[in-house]
């Protein structure tokens, strides 16, 4: 929880159960004041990094790093676009580090970055990290998945033909690092409601656990056990790859409506453009008089006497002195003109996101979520499979807190229900770290 702010938030990240490393990386940026609130919210990163060696993790660390850097620079001026500029310049980096070095090159890394502010969050994101949204018993997907699964479904959904393949679901379209440019999707504001629940994740876990199954353990249980619990239900069905979690829930503080009125976002984090008139143009000023005055004495210029006593001809004369005052007063008249362009407003006024529009898409997807019997009895038979591969003593243990799930789930307690089935998971959880560190002893021993 940040000073001045209402917000619970909690962050957890595992190997899972079948990479030797963790590539993903994760980074939370929480406002020291109100103010800081005002300008810059709240500020959630999740990146999934891929390349062989140490290449994912380096790009993945790499995002965390760069995009709540540059986002805390740019945010002032315009949360949205400082999103899209700072996953931009994280791309940067991660590419010119990777065309510098050998081993790096090719190194990519997913990314998806959700700030809350009081006119609502924001996200920007480039691959299939998740940005979700938990208000009551419904889940929304506020980022779109750069898959090709995802793509696929987008044609049948156009097409209305059933793919004769189903694509596989771990290939992405876009990713920091490979190129030196890269598109970033931004969606938001959304509004942000007391006790509306967020989820920034990887794969790892949307791999595993069904979107509707988020939306109950997160909207139900505090942020902390809702984080253990998520993780822990993607280690019982095996977690095949890491898993991030960001899980945060707004208070009061954090609701659109205690906001109050914002100004329009510019869509640009470039330096406002001026917008009051100049200062008094003196040298233009005095150059229009100079031009006046020349012309007023020119008009006496000429020697009518001299003219008539058939000294000078009439024609010349005349010619003389109308060229002299024509040029004097386009002189003048340019002077002025520039004059008063000078004490006009300047710059055009960036375009801006007017209150109550919104940038992409999303939500792209919505599912309900209440709790039910049917649901809960799928999150309980997990845990009660996976007990079987603890040791007698555990597995006694864990099947209790199943037990005691199954019973209050029949009874309609869903919440306990929930509680007694995560205290499943924390033992399995616990029984993992404990092998993990056995593992590492031995092979030290070796």
């Amino acid at each position: 929880m940040g000073s001045g702010t209402t917000l619970e938030y909690s962050d957890i990240s595992d190997i899972g159960l079948r990479r030797q490393k963790n590539q993903d990386s994760k980074a939370v940026v929480a406002p020291w004041s109100r103010e800081q609130y005002r300008r810059t919210g709240w500020l959630f990163v999740v990146a999934d990094g891929m390349g062989a060696h140490a290449a994912g993790e380096t790009a993945s660390e790499l995002a965390a790093k760069v995009v709540p850097q540059a986002y805390q620079r740019l945010a002032p001026t315009s949360p949205p676009m400082a999103l899209l500029s700072s996953i931009r310049q994280a791309n940067e980096v991660i590419h010119s580090q990777g065309e510098a070095t050998a081993e790096l090159r090719g190194m990519g890394t997913t990314c998806t970055a959700l700030a809350l502010l009081p006119r609502g969050a924001v996200v920007g994101h480039v691959g299939d990290s998740r940005a979700y949204r938990i208000r009551g018993s419904t889940i929304e997907q506020f980022s779109r998945d750069h898959s090709l699964a995802w793509e696929v479904e987008a044609m049948q959904a156009r097409s209305g033909e059933e793919p004769v393949h189903a694509p596989p679901k771990n290939i992405i379209t876009r990713s920091l690092g490979p190129h030196a440019k890269v598109d970033v999707d931004v969606e938001g504001p959304f509004p942000i409601d007391v006790d509306d629940t967020f989820v920034v994740c990887s794969d790892g876990l949307s791999g595993q656990v069904a979107d509707e199954e988020i939306g109950l353990l997160a909207g139900t249980l505090p942020p902390v056990e809702a984080a253990s619990a998520l993780l822990g239900l993607a280690l019982v069905r095996g977690a095949p790859d890491n898993v991030t979690i960001i899980v945060a829930r707004a208070g009061v503080q954090e609701a659109t409506s205690a906001s109050g009125a914002e100004t329009p976002w510019p869509l640009t984090t470039e330096p406002a453009q001026a917008k009051g008139p100049q200062p008094l143009p003196v040298n233009w000023l005095a150059l229009a008089a100079g031009a006046l005055l020349g012309a007023l004495v020119s008009a006496n210029w000429v020697d009518w006497d001299r003219i008539r006593n058939g000294e000078l001809p009439a024609d010349l004369a005349g010619y003389l002195n109308a060229g002299i005052l024509g040029v004097l007063g386009l002189l003048f008249l340019a002077a002025m003109v520039l004059a008063v362009i000078r004490l006009l407003p300047s710059g055009a006024p960036p375009p801006l996101l007017q209150n109550g529009k919104q940038l992409g898409g999303g939500p792209y997807r919505s599912f309900a979520c209440p709790p039910s019997l049917a649901r809960i009895e799928g999150i309980i038979s997990s845990v009660e499979s996976a007990a079987d591969g603890l040791s007698d003593s555990e597995r006694q243990r864990c099947l209790a807190h199943v037990t005691t799930a199954r019973q209050a789930n029949v009874a309609g307690d869903f919440t306990g229900a929930l509680t007694a089935a995560n205290r499943g998971i924390a033992l399995y959880r616990l029984a993992v770290e404990a092998a993990r560190r056995d593992e590492t002893v031995n092979t030290a021993d070796d």
